[in-house]
């Protein structure tokens, strides 16, 4: 008896994503056996800042990333207030709360209108009976959607105007708080603008109240409300998802990890810990890094980020790609909002997950829901700002220390951690969110989360098998000039 030898694909460069991805597939009757993910461009971050002045890491490391260089820089402040031991003013945690969620906020926003909605408006799926309505609605830069989010987006990001100066790149996030105190008359300003946009998600993303929305809790709740607002941007995706199974893609069943979200007063909005069948603590000093399948040289064994090297070797016969395997306690991890949400305990994330577990579905669902459940918060943060009360604290930086900053950006949990020695920077490392999600194998040949959620996905010889590969890598959400540093 022969066998059919196996077809190899390279698929790649991905438009609509942020930065440079590919993605090389093994393929055994049709579907996908195995999956290498290349993060084809090496940034340099991580040398650059070695010998600095530790407070430059506030001023470069936003700049890894043009959509989410808030989180970079609350993440950096955060190390910098450890190696301190520097807490924050209640008015600069509320400030750089209300700054991190409107950037996160406005990533869910995009992520969902302008990355993953369009690909459902491609001639593959002509034939289906909503093809019209969805094309029309969601169609790449001609579609309605575009006319309402994008006005509603800028009108958004005047938040972080206000708050920090500007967007992206600011330096108002500091290790103490924020540099930018806030007006009574501003804060009204803020008020109205963040109630704008809530206007905007009730009438437009769910055509329903906020509170309506999170108060959905099971399965069957979901699929009621979608019956009943079925002319809501949700209410769409949930029927096509549904039309084309779209919780059959990309599952996986790894830990899913949560750094912890908003803190407010010591307690974060949303919890820090690790959910694999039930809720675990999370133990930070068992992060390593593993090289093993990168193009680094310089450490025989994963390492934890305080130790970490990042020496490019292109030679590197066994590397693929320039990320490196962050692992926990050396299991795959995936991170983003569903993980959050399935940590922080929300009913129906967990219901769903529970039900099918991780996938294209869910993970859609999940960035939806965080809107609604962040922005009435944020209406709180907003109120409890005190215009009078400072807004940032300070002290001197330590001529050796180290810290470490972990914060949740839209697409995960984002890590710096930093070493001082003689006043200057003698190590940074940084774990972003698509580090996790799109990492190489370790040296257990463990796949990455990316890599598991393809093995098993159909591949044809038409666009349909295509499409479907895309779907499941636009779920993640992936932000590739993050991932390598």
């Amino acid at each position: 008896m022969t066998t059919t030898p196996s077809k190899r694909r390279i698929l790649g460069p991905f438009n609509r994503v942020e930065g440079d991805l590919e993605v090389h597939v093994e393929i055994d009757d049709d579907q996908v056996s195995k999956a290498k993910v290349n993060s084809p461009l090496f940034r340099g971050f991580e040398q650059i800042l070695q010998g600095k002045d530790p407070l430059d890491a506030l001023v470069y490391t936003p700049r890894i990333c043009g959509i989410c260089s808030v989180s970079q820089s609350v993440a950096a402040a955060q190390a910098l207030a450890g190696a301190q031991g520097l807490q924050s003013c209640p008015n600069g945690q509320l400030a750089t709360n209300l700054i991190l969620a409107t950037e996160n906020m406005a990533d869910h926003l995009t992520h969902f209108y302008l990355f993953f909605m369009p690909d459902f408006a491609r001639q593959v799926y002509l034939n289906k009976k909503w093809f019209e309505q969805i094309n029309t609605r969601f169609k790449a830069q001609t579609g309605t959607a575009t006319k309402d989010v994008l006005p509603a987006r800028a009108a958004w990001l005047h938040l972080t105007g206000i708050l920090a100066g500007k967007w992206p790149h600011s330096l108002a996030i500091q290790p103490g708080g924020t540099t930018r105190s806030i007006t009574a008359k501003e804060k009204i300003t803020l008020l109205t603008t963040i109630r704008c946009f809530r206007q905007f998600l009730e009438e437009i993303l769910f055509t329903d109240t906020l509170e309506q929305v999170t108060a959905i809790k099971t399965e069957d709740e979901l699929a009621a409300w979608q019956q009943t607002h079925q002319t809501s941007d949700f209410g769409r995706f949930l029927m096509l998802a549904d039309d084309l199974d779209l919780a059959s893609l990309g599952g996986t069943d790894n830990a899913l990890m949560s750094y912890g979200a908003y803190h407010n007063n010591q307690e974060p909005l949303f919890k820090t810990g690790v959910w694999q069948q039930k809720y675990y603590t999370l133990d930070t000093s068992l992060i390593t890094e593993d090289i093993t399948h990168s193009w680094l040289k310089g450490q025989s064994k994963a390492r934890h980020p305080f130790y970490g090297k990042t020496q490019p070797d292109s030679d590197e016969s066994s590397g693929y790609s320039w990320c490196k395997a962050p692992r926990l306690n050396q299991q795959v991890v995936e991170v983003g909002a569903v993980a959050r949400q399935m940590v922080n305990g929300n009913p129906l994330i967990q219901a769903l997950v529970s039900q099918s577990g991780t996938h294209v579905k869910n993970r859609v669902i999940a960035r939806l829901f965080e809107l609604a459940l962040v922005l009435p918060e944020m209406e709180q943060w907003c109120q409890q700002i005190q215009p009078k009360e400072p807004f940032c604290m300070t002290s001197k930086m330590p001529d050796d220390a180290q810290g470490i900053g972990l914060v949740e950006a839209a697409r995960g949990s984002l890590g710096h951690w930093i070493k001082i020695e003689e006043g200057r920077i003698f190590n940074y490392q940084i774990i972003a969110p698509t580090t996790w999600n799109f990492s190489p194998r370790d040296t257990l040949n463990q796949p990455g989360a990316l890599e598991q959620a393809l093995q098993g996905t159909f591949v044809g010889d038409d666009e349909t098998a295509s499409v479907a590969i895309q779907h499941i890598i636009r779920s993640f959400d992936p932000c590739m000039v993050c991932t390598v540093h």
